[in-house]
């Protein structure tokens, strides 16, 4: 592979039993072609959700384990069983998802329940462009075309069709999801962080009805797509599908666009990029909301998607904040952690301008304005903080 994403040894506290797994898979596997031996187990390193190893077989064949993090039941916020049965479902109608090989529910194989699927080689998108896959301006902007277009095949996927229905819990999800995340800032929040409570009461007060209910990844990143090894401007995989669920497919871009710090971003929000959209011909976010609404045939003008804007600045601090709060109080030591309460502090003062420009006649590039610069020195779906993290995508 191309990217940053190299598997590494696997550390000691994630290590499991690899001969009572490959006993067990050679049994379930829905192909056991290239299984009779035990596998190499390397694991990738990046991600705070659930764990990720390469399983190399000696004749060559490759397949990916996932699994939940230690000190964490397997049922609930590290669900394996949902996470396989969406991708599973999903596959026929929406080939970018790599095949799943077998799911295990018996904790004793391995001290957890986990999943196995194929591996889809390709080239993940960290924080830099690889200098060896040599994408120009042009064929950046290609990518930016096919990266959206791939979002709008995925919510044009019908979710009774492919018995996925059952995900969603009907209309509301807009209002589900301002009210959770709210309830989530107010039990994390620490004293020297803002409480947006401003910026709770404003989503609170403008939230619009769901436009439509659609299956949505809730996680949709360049860090999650698999682009191919013959044309990196060509997304092959779509990974990470442990937050997906029955929503609004404009939360699902709002929230994907959090994460999108363009080049003339103040020096706080790239400071936090964690995928290359700052690289030349990368689209600007109002360019990916424009092209993405035509596509789905959503009318949409600056005003209404402010709303949008604010929900994803709004649900990214959510996240940062988790992550500070097991830092300020203790519950982890890594030092990384408690950078993130400079990222909640920029955020509040990039929620309060976006609201305080209402009104303006073109698409919010939110986070350019040098004020918020200076100012910066769920219910639906499934672990909320896991994928608070920005670090739940990893290779398959």
């Amino acid at each position: 592979m191309s990217d940053a994403s190299t598997p590494v040894d696997v550390r000691d506290e994630d290590a499991f039993d690899v001969e009572s797994m490959a006993i067990w898979l050679r049994t379930n596997a829905s192909d056991a072609g290239g299984l009779h031996e035990t596998p190499t187990v390397r694991q990738f390193s990046g991600g705070a959700s659930n764990l990720t190893y390469l399983l190399q077989y000696p004749g060559g064949r490759e397949l990916i384990l996932r699994r939940p993090p230690g000190g964490t039941k397997a049922r609930g916020a590290h669900d394996m069983g949902r996470e396989h049965n969406i991708q599973a479902a999903l596959r026929p109608a929406f080939p970018k998802v790599a095949p799943m090989v077998a799911y295990c529910d018996d904790e004793s194989v391995i001290g957890s329940e986990f999943y196995v699927m194929e591996r889809i080689p390709g080239t993940i998108l960290r924080r830099e462009i690889p200098a060896d896959i040599r994408l120009d301006a042009d064929a950046v902007d290609r990518l930016c075309r096919n990266a959206i277009d791939t979002l709008v095949e995925l919510h044009r996927v019908d979710p009774s069709a492919v018995g996925l229905a059952g995900l969603g819990k009907g209309e509301g999800y807009v209002a589900r999801q301002v009210g959770g995340w709210s309830a989530r800032y107010r039990a994390a929040r620490t004293p020297d962080v803002g409480d947006f409570e401003a910026t709770m009461a404003w989503l609170d007060g403008h939230k619009p009805d769901d436009i439509a209910q659609v299956l949505i990844h809730n996680d949709f990143r360049f860090d999650n797509l698999v682009l191919s090894p013959e044309d990196p401007t060509r997304v092959v995989g779509v990974l990470d599908w442990e937050m997906a669920t029955i929503g609004d497919p404009l939360m699902d871009l709002a929230s994907g666009l959090a994460y999108w710090a363009q080049a003339d971003d103040p020096a706080p929000f790239l400071a936090m990029r964690r995928q290359p959209t700052n690289a030349p011909g990368m689209w600007r976010r109002a360019q990916v909301v424009e092209h993405y609404c035509a596509a789905m045939g959503f009318t949409m003008d600056p005003e209404r998607w402010r709303f949008y804007d604010v929900f994803g600045a709004f649900r990214l601090a959510v996240i940062a904040q988790q992550i500070y709060y097991r830092f300020f109080h203790g519950q982890t030591t890594n030092p990384m952690y408690g950078e993130f309460v400079s990222i909640v502090r920029f955020l509040d003062a990039k929620c309060a301008e976006l609201i305080a420009a209402q009104g303006d006649s073109s698409f919010s590039d939110a986070g350019e304005s040098s004020s918020v610069g200076a100012r910066a020195t769920g219910e639906d779906g499934a672990n909320a903080e896991a994928d608070a993290t920005g670090e739940g995508g990893t290779e398959a």
